[in-house]
């Protein structure tokens, strides 16, 4: 194992698949790159099975298949059948579109053991307007799909200043769903999400308010559902750590093959990263530059460096870094005493004018051909 001064790199535990990048949906909150995998760029199902089986022997006992829209992926129940037989958790991420009470039996048989399950809003109109697709009614079937199998259900309902207004609402259409568990994901603002800042980031207000709709919910349902509520990272005085650490106990396989050390790192320019046609899992996740580039803490920047948050927040998020300053070096700038905190602080205090200027339309997710 590769070791430092101050990091021992110990073996990953869960793997996400990005099986492919297309999708019917059009989020404009998507963290799928600008330039997405077209499909003659997908790696094949041997690939993928070759990959289960590194990352098995590698340590990962779980592994997410997502996308863009992994039913899309004609072989999905073969994969999921030969992460099964490696004795790995599965988890399925999906908007749902396309899953019938039989592929979802299907799965099942194939070991599947959760399925979770994308909203954009706990009504229809709404739902449909954020997707850029008459999507909703689809996806209650594909829950109502899933229930009947007996399969573990989660929803997940990306908030942002378009629908958080609206979360009792969401909480309440999630409970009459029969979620098991509801993830109310706060949007990461990378890739398309940050094309769209300036439409999507909430106001202090509206984070005060879903907070207290959630501390209600919780009490109101208990454990007949378990809500997960993570505010946004530009209302936070510190940064929360990079994916538990860059490279620590994750990664993610894109569908052209390439490893990263967390699904939105292939947008940091400058750096080079491995693809499992070349090489293997083990050899990447030990030894390659991408992976080792921001473990440890010999490359932390001053600011970092001497901080007494130093091993709680490792600097923050890599990508949030280099999206927001062009260097992923740099200290996250949600961080208050990083240098450039103002671009965090500038986003802020525009999301929070009294009077909002009419805002540019929406950049919705589209794949380009």
């Amino acid at each position: 194992m590769l070791e430092s001064k101050n990091y021992r790199v110990q073996p990953p535990f869960s793997l996400l698949a990005e099986l492919t990048h297309r999708c019917p949906l059009h989020c404009p909150y998507c963290s799928n790159p600008i330039e997405m995998t077209l499909k003659e760029m997908e790696i094949s199902t041997n690939d993928w099975c070759r990959v289960l089986s590194e990352a098995a022997e590698l340590g990962v006992v779980e592994v997410h298949f997502s996308g863009g829209e992994p039913l899309l992926l004609r072989d999905l129940d073969e994969l999921i059948e030969h992460a099964n037989s490696l004795e790995m958790y599965t988890n399925l991420i999906t908007s749902g579109i396309g899953m019938t009470e039989e592929k979802a039996m299907k799965l099942k048989e194939a070991g599947l053991a959760n399925v979770q399950i994308s909203f954009q809003a706990g009504s229809e109109e709404l739902s449909d307007r954020i997707g850029g697709f008459k999507a909703f009614e689809k996806k209650r079937q594909a829950v109502e799909a899933v229930k009947r199998t007996g399969m573990h259900l989660s929803l997940n309902v990306v908030l942002h200043r378009l629908n958080i207004d609206t979360l009792d609402e969401i909480i309440t259409f999630a409970h009459e769903l029969g979620a098991e568990r509801l993830e109310l994901a706060n949007t990461q603002f990378y890739n398309w999400a940050l094309l769209n800042r300036e439409q999507l980031l909430p106001s202090k207000e509206q984070i005060q308010r879903a907070s207290e709709t959630y501390e209600a919910a919780r009490e109101r349902f208990g454990k007949e559902m378990e809500i997960i509520w993570v505010i946004p990272d530009y209302y936070e005085s510190t940064p929360k750590p990079c994916m538990g650490g860059w490279g620590a106990i994750a990664l993610t396989v894109a569908p052209n093959g390439d490893v990263l050390p967390c699904p939105t790192a292939g947008m940091i320019e400058g750096i080079t990263f491995e693809n499992v046609r070349e090489q293997s899992l083990k050899d990447i996740w030990y030894e390659s530059d991408s992976f080792n580039r921001f473990r440890g803490d010999e490359w932390l920047p001053e600011t970092c460096r001497s901080c007494d948050l130093l091993h709680q927040d490792g600097g923050g998020c890599r990508c949030q870094a280099f999206a927001l300053t062009g260097d992923a070096a740099a200290t996250d700038p949600v961080c208050h005493m990083a240098p450039d905190h103002h671009i965090v602080e500038k986003a802020v205090l525009a999301a929070n004018r009294e009077m909002v200027e009419e805002q540019e339309p929406l950049i919705y997710r589209k794949m380009k051909f």
